[in-house]
């Protein structure tokens, strides 16, 4: 389906040509004095120059043209030539119904037959999840559902972080406190134990104990050193202990993510691609790429034009040890061998910008990917206090996640049981909806590259740009249809053209949903959805303002409203699905 500019402007074609313009001249875009005129075409002013005229002259012309075109109630020439249009409101309405009947709100499906992988998650196993991974989660869940809604096969890839020291040390802490455990006897030939000798809270206590006793003790240091090249050379009793933590770490992952409404089809790590480095390796030797550096294996990634040094890729460093980008280079090639993508998407924070646009290039000139193969990184902004730095706890410590959504929850909670309209046990679950939203709504309504202040209180409030908000303008819209169907009212979906300057201006917001939609896919832009769903709801509240639509004596005019509210309905949940939330039956 044509977006609604998409009609307008190929409406406006054929009028150019009459006035022998060049038709692709006839762009359209929204109008910035929504009290002039809704949409606006500055054509004539870039014609001017190419033909020689008066901008305002050939505008004039061109307005000659359209006035038998249907889809207009008003085309005006204005100083210093531009051609301000107003559309027929049987024309809006018309084009609603088209959307109504279609498929995903008539939205282009621009990713059909493409294959897209996000890489949007980078938790490290046996540690709890905290507020540094929540933007990846948000931002990333959302874009897979956009992706989706576009018509691209999409696979969420968590990318965990599973390698490395890390794995050394909790199995040398492990070995130190049950020695007598079957997985550190070399002798051992049976099968080793199904349940793990550690919870993830044990795990969750090791690992810091590990760590801080690394920097305070050098035999334990060697030895978490040696417990890690044991595993990497694939040692049967370290191995079974590293599926445990594997085990036992994704399935707390997932029932936290969970909370968050967020979710992964595939579940692999930096482990997954360590089979793929020898061959990766001999590869970049072969065909020239590698070479030493200070008794480091790099490659030359700079290139001409460079407006910041870009220094070498380091592939292995002077001790034969593998970096992050040997592990991304190396995951590189079992997405392409696996999947063969036609996208790889990283939301990843911003600061590891340099270290992506090395790992892309060496990628490229190793061809380990496809030239076609589009590499795209999204580096998202810090979350940041009221007080401008990177969000703590009160005790200046990093919040676990779980903590935050639970503090959040219990502000929404407080709030509704203010107003007292629910009982407890409903109330606490109508929080946990609206808290959600709080949260997610709070960071996608943000440009994911800045920086943003998490504000409690202003991500719950119930007015202003906030999930909350819209989740009361759907609730109030829900509530509506269903009180006409409790009054025996049969809902309609057929339109009717708008009868005054609020319905219009719903309508067309609605018939907008298809471009906007389009917009936050290409422009990799959550934000631009909450921005749409937000003017939405200001619309709708503003015509729920100015017409008693239950009260309504007049069938025909009832009728057309709510067919108009069911729109709504179906544009609002669309936006707040693609977001990443739902919304409660009653607030």
């Amino acid at each position: 389906m044509k977006t609604i500019t998409e009609c307008i402007r190929e409406a406006l074609q054929p009028a150019f040509s009459a006035c022998g313009i060049d038709p692709e001249l006839a762009g359209v875009v929204l109008s910035n004095r929504p009290d002039l005129c809704e949409y606006q075409c500055n054509g004539a002013m870039a014609a001017a120059k190419r033909y020689h005229k008066a901008p305002l002259a050939i505008a004039g012309e061109i307005v000659a043209q359209l006035e038998n075109c249907p889809l207009f109630e008003k085309a005006e020439a204005a100083a210093p030539g531009f051609i301000n249009l107003t559309l027929s409101p049987d024309f809006v309405s018309a084009y609603l119904q088209d959307m109504q009947a279609a498929q995903k709100l008539g939205m282009k499906q621009a990713g059909a037959g493409k294959k897209a992988i996000l890489d949007y998650g980078g938790p490290n196993v046996a540690k709890p999840l905290h507020v540094g991974h929540l933007r990846a989660a948000i931002i990333g869940e959302s874009l897979k559902r956009i992706y989706r809604f576009a018509g691209y096969e999409v696979l969420g890839d968590v990318h965990l972080g599973d390698w490395g020291l890390q794995m050394g040390l909790i199995i040398e802490e492990t070995r130190q406190r049950h020695p007598e455990l079957p997985y550190f006897d070399p002798g051992f030939q049976g099968d080793y134990p199904a349940e793990a000798p550690f919870t993830i809270s044990d795990l969750e206590e090791i690992y810091p104990t590990a760590s801080r006793k690394s920097k305070e003790d050098e035999a334990f240091a060697a030895a978490a050193h040696d417990a890690t090249v044991r595993l990497q050379q694939g040692d049967r009793g370290y191995t079974a202990l590293f599926r445990h933590i594997l085990r036992i770490s994704v399935n707390d992952l997932k029932k936290n993510y969970e909370k968050l409404n967020v979710s992964f089809d595939l579940w692999k790590g930096e482990s997954d691609a360590q089979k793929y480095i020898p061959d990766m390796i001999r590869g970049l030797k072969e065909a020239g790429l590698l070479h030493e550096s200070q008794g480091a294996m790099v490659v030359d990634v700079a290139e001409e034009g460079d407006t910041k040094e870009v220094p070498p890729c380091i592939i292995q460093k002077s001790d034969g040890a593998s970096l992050y980008a040997t592990t991304d280079l190396a995951t590189l090639v079992q997405r392409e061998q696996d999947y063969h993508p036609d996208e790889i998407l990283y939301v990843v924070d911003k600061r590891q910008d340099m270290h992506f646009t090395q790992v892309f290039r060496t990628a490229y000139k190793a061809g380990i990917i496809r030239p076609e193969t589009k590499l795209t990184f999204l580096g998202f902004g810090t979350m940041n206090g009221k007080d401008g730095k990177p969000f703590k706890t009160r005790e200046g410590g990093v919040m676990r996640l779980e903590h935050l959504i639970a503090d959040i929850d219990e502000a929404v909670f407080a709030r509704i049981m203010e107003n007292r309209t629910m009982e407890e046990t409903e109330a606490r679950k109508t929080a946990e909806i609206i808290g959600l939203a709080a949260l997610k709504y709070g960071d996608l309504s943000n440009q994911a590259t800045k920086n943003y202040v998490f504000d409690v209180d202003r991500f719950i409030s119930f007015e202003g740009n906030t999930g909350p908000y819209i989740l009361y303008t759907l609730v109030r819209i829900k509530s509506i249809l269903r009180k006409a169907e409790e009054n025996g009212t049969k809902l309609s979906d057929r339109l009717r053209p708008a009868g005054d300057a609020s319905e219009k201006a719903l309508q067309l917001l609605l018939a907008r949903a298809n471009e906007a939609i389009a917009d936050a896919c290409e422009g990799i832009a959550p934000h631009r959805i909450c921005q749409y769903i937000y003017e939405v709801s200001n619309a709708f509240n503003s015509f729920y303002h100015d017409h008693r639509i239950l009260a309504e004596e007049d069938p025909e005019k009832q009728n057309g409203w709510l067919a108009l509210l069911g729109l709504a309905r179906k544009v609002l949940e669309t936006g707040i699905d693609l977001l990443g939330f739902d919304a409660p039956d009653q607030m």
